[in-house]
């Protein structure tokens, strides 16, 4: 195996990337993430073009604060507090989301997105979630998304290779 220095991201990111789309309602978001057992997913616009991100967290936070709703964030506290572990399925029912919602993706969704090249170094992945506060990043390929990887993916990496060689260490 290669030493953590050398691991690229193209060698243990997820190939398999699910999207949403921005006009979903919230309640058929819901179901989406849970149903796949993710906590967020890159958006798409009608045309097919990366539009933002979202997660469990931008519904929980939708939800619980109604006034946010008219007040706009900075860009960098839609990844803060963002949830990176798989949610069973009785915690689950404690997301609450209206059923014929108005509210879409598009209307919580973060529009900025954390991109990394396949070829960038797993090193540089996990130095830029840790300056970003993220989870997750979205593999890019000639300006196109050829996976995704996670906090989790770097830490299974480290994990096989059996070293902990400072893989996240942030000067």
């Amino acid at each position: 195996m290669q030493s953590d220095s050398e691991l690229k991201v193209g060698s243990i990111m997820q190939r398999n990337v699910l999207s949403v789309e921005e006009q979903w309602p919230l309640d058929r978001l819901a179901c989406f993430l849970t149903d796949n057992q993710i906590s967020g997913a890159p958006v798409t616009g009608e045309n097919g073009k990366l539009v933002g991100v979202v997660s469990l967290t931008d519904i929980v936070r939708y939800d619980s604060f109604p006034e946010s709703k008219e007040s706009p964030r900075r860009p960098h506290e839609y990844y803060l507090h963002n949830l990176d572990s798989h949610v069973a399925r009785e915690e689950a029912a404690n997301y609450h989301v209206e059923q014929d919602s108005s509210t879409t993706v598009k209307d919580i969704m973060t529009p900025m997105v954390f991109e990394i090249a396949e070829k960038a170094s797993v090193q540089d992945a996990a130095d830029t979630m840790v300056r970003g506060h993220i989870h997750r990043l979205l593999v890019t390929r000639n300006k196109e998304i050829a996976g995704i990887i996670t906090a989790l993916d770097i830490l299974k990496a480290m994990r096989a290779s059996g070293t902990d060689s400072g893989i996240g260490n942030v000067a």
